[in-house]
């Protein structure tokens, strides 16, 4: 654990996309940035960060205890996780699986919320959980379907955040799924959502941010009503706001996305990812596909991975709770910035993209600054502890590697 200063502590996250060059090459030039935390300017609540453990990967091991250490745990070498998503399976086998996935996570601090890939096969068109739809003459038992599932992880000492509808209605996979229509999905919200008590709601949980699905469902009171948090995957539809969904008082979580690609490009990629989710797109938590895999946060030798470490610079520093604060735009473009406030705790997270070392001056308006303790990703670096930097008048400067991610 980080030492605390008698001023208030505020952590910086940086990462570099490029590889540290040797010594006998000439170094990056330095150039210079400066932007402004508005630190009255109070944005979205933060609920956190997350991971799946649905299914059974390919060549993957269950995850053993160690491993949910590291995902859950918030010290060194850890990723700082603090949700879980768990599915809603048919079969008993796998539902006892993530019962003990879901324990594992809550012992160590996490909340769970479960998604189900389909209804019951006697529940559908088809009579089989691949393919077909809702009989709507079932949306009643379906409804007490999901509740019972809640009542069922509460019982077993697991109780949920959510329970989720469906996950991507919106399209009609080869394996376990279910389509609905916006119409299906507002309509089974609006005279059916109440009847689930046993947790929260969460929905459409759609495969593409799609605003006009979304937006069906928001432009009926009663629906809204009976659902505590809309969610998305980001797979097609853009990283974009919905503010009606605020004005109706609601979250928006991104419950799923992917990235199979581990370069490293592609894992400072996963850190622009969750900075837009938050500052362009208002997002209340982002939770990743599968927490152990060749491209999760830990790989299937059971280490954190390069991701899992980019990953970190915000779940193990912004926590359940953590306001957003507005930020100016920075002078350069290269270098993204993002500030969170937990209690009397800043965290700023600086992303540099660029091939420049960026001279960043930092300044705190609305807030006193005292010490910074710096974190620093690059190519060669995993969360690198630096010196501690003392602010001046509530400002203080930090040089960003090429390729970095600075916390």
């Amino acid at each position: 654990m980080v030492s605390r200063f008698l001023l208030p502590l505020v952590l910086l996250t940086f990462i570099s996309c490029k590889k540290d060059k040797k010594n006998t090459t000439p170094s990056a030039p330095t150039v210079e940035a400066s932007a402004t935390v508005l630190a009255s300017d109070n944005k979205q609540l933060i609920q956190g960060f997350g991971c799946a453990t649905v299914f059974s990967p390919p060549n993957t091991s269950p995850v053993t205890a160690e491993e949910f250490d590291r995902l859950f745990g918030s010290g060194n070498g850890q990723v700082g996780l603090n949700i879980l998503r768990i599915r809603i399976a048919s079969d008993d086998g796998w539902r006892n699986t993530e019962l003990n996935y879901a324990k594992a996570a809550i012992q160590r601090g996490a909340r769970v919320f479960a998604s189900p890939w389909s209804p019951p096969a006697r529940m559908k068109t088809n009579n089989s959980i691949i393919g077909g739809k809702l009989i709507p003459d079932s949306a009643a038992a379906y409804a007490k379907y999901l509740n019972d599932f809640a009542l069922y992880m509460a019982a077993n000492g697991a109780p949920l955040q959510a329970v989720s509808v469906q996950n991507e209605p919106d399209w009609n996979p080869s394996y376990e799924g279910c389509v609905w229509t916006a119409t299906e999905m507002r309509d089974f919200l609006k005279n059916h959502g109440a009847s689930i008590t046993a947790t929260s709601l969460m929905a459409p949980e759609l495969v593409n941010n799609n605003q006009t699905y979304i937006n069906t469902i928001l432009a009926d009171d009663a629906a809204v009503a009976n659902l505590d948090i809309f969610a998305t995957h980001i797979y097609g539809g853009g990283i974009i706001d919905n503010p009606q969904i605020r004005s109706k008082g609601k979250e928006m979580w991104m419950t799923e996305h992917l990235d199979t690609l581990t370069n490293y490009t592609s894992n400072l990629n996963t850190a622009i990812e969750i900075h837009d989710c938050f500052t362009k797109a208002n997002f209340n938590a982002y939770i990743w596909w599968y927490g152990k895999r060749f491209y999760g946060p830990i790989g299937q030798d059971g280490q954190v991975t390069k991701r899992g470490f980019i990953m970190s610079h915000f779940a193990r520093f912004i926590k359940q709770g953590a306001i957003r604060l507005g930020t100016s735009a920075n002078s350069r473009v290269d270098v993204l910035l993002s500030a969170y406030k937990n209690g009397n705790k800043k965290v700023v997270v600086a992303i540099n993209w660029g091939s420049n070392n960026v001279k960043q001056k930092i300044t705190f308006n609305g807030a006193s600054a005292g010490s910074f303790v710096p974190y620093v990703t690059t190519a060669s670096k995993n969360v690198e502890q630096g010196t501690a930097i003392v602010s001046a008048s509530n400002s203080f400067e930090y040089t960003l590697p090429p390729a970095s991610i600075v916390t």
